[in-house]
């Protein structure tokens, strides 16, 4: 993927490289943080190529948001699902939770998505469990909607969906 800068008070998005591969995957110490964000298909214990293959690398538009300074602070990705943007496996720095960085880089992926894909609304997925998402993406205005086919997840997250503004 081409590199593209998107930024906002001196806080850049930017295509994923591969070099930040590494401090991402330090992100995840125990097999329920990585279950919590990659879904129960995605490998732990992990190595440097079973993670680039679970994140779905070349299937995905993978970014990361990096801080003023330059800080690698948060990943996201977006893809098209049923007629929807579909925001994919954010996470923010474990060392900056809770200080709105997850909003800030939903905010910018959702700036992206349109150039990305031609869709008016934008979709995710959260487990049920995993409330301090649950909270931000409601507090964003996403909803907890129908999925439109059979749930891949079964009951165990909610599907949500926002329209674009």
């Amino acid at each position: 993927m081409t590199v593209n800068i998107q930024s906002e008070d001196d806080w850049i998005l930017r295509g994923m490289i591969e070099a930040d591969i590494d401090e991402l995957m330090s992100w995840f110490v125990h097999a329920e943080d990585v279950n919590i964000w990659g879904g129960p298909s995605f490998r732990y214990p992990f190595t440097r190529d079973s993670f680039i293959e679970d994140i779905h690398w070349d299937r995905m538009a993978t970014f990361s948001l990096h801080s003023p300074s330059g800080a690698f602070a948060a990943f996201g990705q977006l893809y098209e699902r049923f007629g929807c943007m579909n925001l994919a496996r954010l996470v923010v720095n474990p060392s900056i939770r809770g200080e709105g960085v997850g909003k800030r880089l939903i905010k910018m992926l959702m700036r992206k998505g349109p150039s990305l894909f031609g869709s008016d609304k934008f979709s995710l997925f959260v487990l049920r469990e995993n409330i301090p998402a649950y909270e931000c993406y409601k507090s964003m205005d996403f909803v907890v909607t129908k999925y439109p086919d059979e749930m891949p997840h079964g009951d165990v997250c909610y599907y949500l969906t926002r329209p674009v503004r």
